[in-house]
Protein backbone atom coordinates (compact mmCIF):
# COMPACT_ATOMS: atom_id res chain seq x y z
CA UNK A 1 0.00 0.00 0.00
CA UNK A 2 2.72 2.27 0.87
CA UNK A 3 4.76 1.72 -2.34
CA UNK A 4 1.29 2.36 -4.09
CA UNK A 5 0.77 5.69 -2.43
CA UNK A 6 4.43 7.20 -3.34
CA UNK A 7 3.89 5.92 -6.71
CA UNK A 8 0.70 7.97 -6.77
CA UNK A 9 2.02 10.60 -5.54
CA UNK A 10 4.70 10.90 -8.48
CA UNK A 11 1.70 11.37 -10.66
CA UNK A 12 0.53 14.65 -12.48
CA UNK A 13 -2.86 16.21 -10.76
CA UNK A 14 -4.50 15.32 -13.98
CA UNK A 15 -3.47 11.83 -13.67
CA UNK A 16 -4.59 11.88 -10.00
CA UNK A 17 -7.54 13.04 -10.64
CA UNK A 18 -8.42 10.86 -13.51
CA UNK A 19 -7.50 7.66 -11.29
CA UNK A 20 -9.85 8.88 -8.99
CA UNK A 21 -12.72 9.27 -11.02
CA UNK A 22 -11.96 5.93 -12.54
CA UNK A 23 -12.21 4.42 -8.91
CA UNK A 24 -15.93 5.97 -8.55
CA UNK A 25 -16.52 4.63 -11.71
CA UNK A 26 -15.67 1.30 -10.46
CA UNK A 27 -17.86 1.08 -7.71
CA UNK A 28 -20.73 3.46 -9.16
CA UNK A 29 -20.73 0.26 -11.58
CA UNK A 30 -21.00 -2.19 -8.82
CA UNK A 31 -22.68 -1.03 -5.81
CA UNK A 32 -24.31 2.25 -7.39
CA UNK A 33 -24.04 6.02 -6.51
CA UNK A 34 -24.68 5.35 -2.67
CA UNK A 35 -22.26 2.61 -2.72
CA UNK A 36 -19.22 4.65 -3.75
CA UNK A 37 -18.39 5.88 -0.52
CA UNK A 38 -15.01 8.45 0.08
CA UNK A 39 -13.75 5.58 1.97
CA UNK A 40 -14.49 2.81 -0.98
CA UNK A 41 -13.27 5.07 -3.41
CA UNK A 42 -10.23 5.83 -0.93
CA UNK A 43 -9.30 2.04 -0.84
CA UNK A 44 -10.59 1.13 -4.66
CA UNK A 45 -7.46 3.82 -5.77
CA UNK A 46 -5.05 2.62 -2.80
CA UNK A 47 -5.28 6.67 -1.20
CA UNK A 48 -5.43 8.26 1.62
CA UNK A 49 -9.68 10.09 2.34
CA UNK A 50 -7.66 13.20 3.06
CA UNK A 51 -6.22 13.56 -0.98
CA UNK A 52 -9.76 12.92 -2.23
CA UNK A 53 -10.77 16.06 -0.27
CA UNK A 54 -7.32 17.43 -1.58
CA UNK A 55 -8.77 17.73 -5.27
CA UNK A 56 -12.34 17.24 -4.61
CA UNK A 57 -14.59 20.01 -2.11
CA UNK A 58 -17.48 16.59 -1.94
CA UNK A 59 -18.06 13.63 -2.60
CA UNK A 60 -20.78 15.57 -4.69
CA UNK A 61 -18.12 17.11 -6.86
CA UNK A 62 -16.62 13.75 -7.31
CA UNK A 63 -19.55 12.04 -8.46
CA UNK A 64 -20.55 14.61 -10.72
CA UNK A 65 -16.90 14.88 -12.14
CA UNK A 66 -17.17 11.07 -12.70
CA UNK A 67 -20.36 11.31 -14.18
CA UNK A 68 -18.91 14.02 -16.75
CA UNK A 69 -15.93 12.54 -17.94
CA UNK A 70 -18.19 9.03 -18.24
CA UNK A 71 -20.30 10.58 -20.59
CA UNK A 72 -17.98 12.36 -22.57
CA UNK A 73 -15.82 9.71 -23.14
CA UNK A 74 -18.68 8.07 -24.40
CA UNK A 75 -19.44 10.55 -26.96
CA UNK A 76 -15.63 11.23 -27.87
CA UNK A 77 -15.51 7.16 -27.98
CA UNK A 78 -18.32 7.10 -30.09
CA UNK A 79 -17.72 9.70 -32.92
CA UNK A 80 -14.24 8.80 -33.32
CA UNK A 81 -14.27 6.18 -36.17
CA UNK A 82 -16.50 8.97 -38.23
CA UNK A 83 -13.89 11.20 -37.70
CA UNK A 84 -11.77 9.24 -39.78
CA UNK A 85 -13.45 8.60 -42.27
CA UNK A 86 -13.34 10.85 -45.64
CA UNK A 87 -15.25 9.40 -48.87
CA UNK A 88 -18.05 11.11 -47.83
CA UNK A 89 -20.45 12.62 -45.50
CA UNK A 90 -23.29 9.76 -46.14
CA UNK A 91 -20.70 7.54 -45.19
CA UNK A 92 -19.27 9.39 -42.09
CA UNK A 93 -22.53 8.98 -40.24
CA UNK A 94 -23.61 5.78 -41.55
CA UNK A 95 -19.77 4.36 -38.96
CA UNK A 96 -21.09 6.96 -36.81
CA UNK A 97 -24.87 4.90 -36.12
CA UNK A 98 -22.73 2.16 -36.48
CA UNK A 99 -19.95 2.88 -34.12
CA UNK A 100 -22.63 3.84 -31.57
CA UNK A 101 -24.36 0.28 -31.44
CA UNK A 102 -21.38 -1.81 -31.30
CA UNK A 103 -18.81 -2.53 -28.65
CA UNK A 104 -17.08 -0.98 -27.43
CA UNK A 105 -19.82 1.69 -27.01
CA UNK A 106 -22.85 -0.76 -26.37
CA UNK A 107 -21.54 -2.63 -23.11
CA UNK A 108 -23.22 -3.80 -20.00
CA UNK A 109 -20.80 -1.88 -17.68
CA UNK A 110 -21.96 1.56 -19.13
CA UNK A 111 -25.20 0.72 -18.68
CA UNK A 112 -24.74 -0.16 -15.22
CA UNK A 113 -22.75 3.56 -14.84
CA UNK A 114 -25.85 5.05 -16.32
CA UNK A 115 -28.87 3.64 -14.15
CA UNK A 116 -26.25 4.27 -11.31
CA UNK A 117 -26.46 7.94 -12.25
CA UNK A 118 -29.56 8.34 -13.28
CA UNK A 119 -31.69 8.81 -10.01
CA UNK A 120 -28.86 11.48 -8.60
CA UNK A 121 -29.55 13.45 -12.70
CA UNK A 122 -33.02 13.81 -11.48
CA UNK A 123 -32.73 14.79 -8.00
CA UNK A 124 -29.39 17.03 -8.28
CA UNK A 125 -28.89 20.25 -10.18
CA UNK A 126 -25.26 19.73 -10.75
CA UNK A 127 -25.90 16.52 -12.20
CA UNK A 128 -28.80 17.47 -14.14
CA UNK A 129 -26.51 20.16 -15.40
CA UNK A 130 -24.15 18.44 -16.74
CA UNK A 131 -26.53 15.75 -18.29
CA UNK A 132 -27.74 18.42 -20.34
CA UNK A 133 -23.81 20.01 -20.96
CA UNK A 134 -22.69 16.39 -22.30
CA UNK A 135 -26.42 15.91 -24.34
CA UNK A 136 -26.67 18.69 -26.28
CA UNK A 137 -22.62 18.07 -26.91
CA UNK A 138 -23.56 14.78 -28.64
CA UNK A 139 -26.53 16.22 -30.24
CA UNK A 140 -25.12 18.66 -31.90
CA UNK A 141 -22.21 16.51 -32.94
CA UNK A 142 -24.61 14.79 -34.90
CA UNK A 143 -26.85 17.19 -36.01
CA UNK A 144 -23.54 18.17 -37.95
CA UNK A 145 -23.11 14.91 -39.43
CA UNK A 146 -26.74 14.56 -40.93
CA UNK A 147 -26.68 18.44 -41.50
CA UNK A 148 -23.17 17.38 -44.28
CA UNK A 149 -25.18 14.21 -45.13
CA UNK A 150 -28.42 15.86 -46.53
CA UNK A 151 -26.28 19.03 -47.98
CA UNK A 152 -24.09 16.07 -49.87
CA UNK A 153 -27.17 14.61 -50.98
CA UNK A 154 -28.71 17.69 -52.19
CA UNK A 155 -31.64 17.77 -49.55
CA UNK A 156 -32.38 21.11 -48.01
CA UNK A 157 -33.16 20.97 -44.34
CA UNK A 158 -33.86 24.59 -42.08
CA UNK A 159 -31.91 24.38 -38.75
CA UNK A 160 -35.09 23.32 -36.55
CA UNK A 161 -35.68 20.89 -38.88
CA UNK A 162 -31.87 19.32 -38.44
CA UNK A 163 -32.55 19.91 -34.52
CA UNK A 164 -35.66 17.52 -34.86
CA UNK A 165 -33.98 15.20 -37.06
CA UNK A 166 -30.84 15.40 -34.75
CA UNK A 167 -33.39 14.91 -31.16
CA UNK A 168 -35.27 11.48 -32.86
CA UNK A 169 -31.96 10.18 -33.87
CA UNK A 170 -30.37 10.90 -30.81
CA UNK A 171 -33.59 9.16 -28.93
CA UNK A 172 -33.59 6.15 -31.60
CA UNK A 173 -30.07 5.42 -30.68
CA UNK A 174 -30.32 5.71 -27.00
CA UNK A 175 -32.88 3.60 -27.11
CA UNK A 176 -31.06 0.71 -29.06
CA UNK A 177 -27.92 1.27 -26.79
CA UNK A 178 -29.73 0.72 -23.74
CA UNK A 179 -31.57 -2.57 -24.96
CA UNK A 180 -28.11 -3.43 -26.51
CA UNK A 181 -26.11 -3.42 -23.27
CA UNK A 182 -29.08 -4.28 -20.93
CA UNK A 183 -29.87 -7.60 -23.18
CA UNK A 184 -27.35 -8.58 -25.29
CA UNK A 185 -28.32 -12.03 -26.07
CA UNK A 186 -31.14 -10.49 -27.66
CA UNK A 187 -29.63 -9.39 -30.43
CA UNK A 188 -27.68 -11.68 -33.46
CA UNK A 189 -24.08 -10.13 -34.07
CA UNK A 190 -24.61 -7.23 -36.74
CA UNK A 191 -28.38 -6.71 -35.56
CA UNK A 192 -28.42 -3.58 -33.88
CA UNK A 193 -26.52 -1.61 -36.38
CA UNK A 194 -28.66 -2.82 -38.95
CA UNK A 195 -31.29 -1.30 -36.84
CA UNK A 196 -30.25 1.63 -36.74
CA UNK A 197 -29.16 2.52 -40.14
CA UNK A 198 -32.63 1.47 -41.59
CA UNK A 199 -33.92 3.99 -38.66
CA UNK A 200 -31.88 6.61 -38.79
CA UNK A 201 -32.07 6.64 -43.20
CA UNK A 202 -36.01 6.70 -42.73
CA UNK A 203 -35.97 9.26 -40.09
CA UNK A 204 -33.68 12.15 -42.23
CA UNK A 205 -34.89 10.33 -45.72
CA UNK A 206 -31.57 9.28 -46.53
CA UNK A 207 -31.25 5.64 -47.00
CA UNK A 208 -27.30 4.79 -45.58
CA UNK A 209 -26.94 1.12 -46.22
CA UNK A 210 -23.86 0.87 -48.22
Amino acid sequence: MQEERRKFTRESADERKRALINATLELVADKGVRGATVRGIAERAQVTQGLIRHYFSSKEDLITAAFEYHMTQMTDQTFAPAASVTDSARARLRVFVKSSLEPPVVDPRSIALWAGFLNKVQHDAQMKATHERTYVYFRDQLEALIRAALEEAGIAAAPERLYQLATACNALIDGLWMEGGALPEAFAPGELPQIGLTSVGAIIGLPLEP
